[in-house]
């Protein structure tokens, strides 16, 4: 069953050595006005890439290329590695072969902890950046029910218990021999105990998710769809010198909203330094 999405533009400044001549630095520069009149604002100082848009029904490649024409904003293509997704070699090689004619970054999505079991290395690599979120828990309540942190519905007996295994699953995907780049849509919680944030995010429990991603340089993505991670979490991650990525988390017409992103990037003082960008130019 695919996930469900249910939570819940652009400022682009660059100076013209970043990442060489490209499409994006030489047409999208501040207040640069576009064809149709509209302008881009000088309101940041870094690239503005949106890496977590999915394909779907409502929105095809095609939908996303011209949305990057109009904006500016540079997408990477994410697609889920799980029961519902890519299963296969042939699934991965077909995706892979799919987007590869298209000025977006590939994106892989897996969904549990060992994964790449299932795939080939050479196939793997091929993609630009692998992005996980811990977002499905396994025995996460004292009904020994795997817990899907987006759903509404999601059922915690006990927010403590389940913190003690949401932070095993968060450990076993940074720490794991999986590869990774971005950690998704981190710090997110079920909505029944969303309003325990603050209580349950603790200090302890944030430093060991930043020591886990700075041990193997794994970026952190600040998700618009859900905002988060919070300020503190970000400014502690910028201090332990780790990088960030942007992601709406879209598959529609919302693809590139990132209006929380662009908040708290500004409020964090993020400049170019501090984001992740795939190695391959597009």
């Amino acid at each position: 069953m695919e996930r469900k999405t249910f939570l819940k533009t652009t400022g682009l400044l660059i100076a013209g050595g970043l990442m060489g001549k490209t499409r994006a630095t030489e047409r999208y520069l501040a207040d640069e006005v576009m064809s149709n009149g509209s302008t881009i604002p000088a309101t940041s100082d870094y690239l503005m890439m949106d890496l977590h848009v999915h394909r779907s029904n409502k929105q095809t490649i095609e939908d996303i290329v011209a949305k990057s024409e109009k904006t500016g904003i540079r997408f990477g293509v994410m697609q889920n590695i799980a029961p519902w997704g890519m299963k296969s070699d042939a699934d991965l090689k077909a995706y892979i072969d799919e987007l590869k004619p298209y000025p977006v970054y590939i994106g892989l999505q897996p969904m549990m902890p060992g994964w790449s079991k299932n795939f080939s290395p050479e196939l793997i690599a091929q993609a630009d950046y692998v992005a996980m979120d811990p977002q499905v828990v396994s025995n996460g309540n004292g009904y020994n029910e795997t817990i899907n942190v987006w759903e509404y519905a999601s059922y915690i007996d006990d927010p403590e218990t389940f913190m003690g295994r949401n932070m095993q699953h968060y450990m076993t995907i940074l720490t794991g021999d999986d590869p990774i780049n971005i950690f998704a849509c981190p710090l997110f919680l079920p909505a029944s105990i969303e309003r325990e944030y603050h209580k349950l995010w603790t200090k302890k429990r944030l430093q060991q998710i930043i020591d886990a991603a700075r041990a193997r340089n794994i970026a952190i993505e600040i998700n618009d769809l859900v905002r988060v991670p919070h300020e503190e979490f970000i400014l502690m991650a910028k201090r332990a010198g780790l990088k960030f990525t942007f992601g709406s988390d879209t598959r529609d017409e919302k693809t590139g909203r990132l209006d929380y992103c662009k908040y708290i990037a500004q409020k964090c003082q993020l400049t170019q330094k501090d984001f992740y960008i795939p190695e391959r130019e597009i």
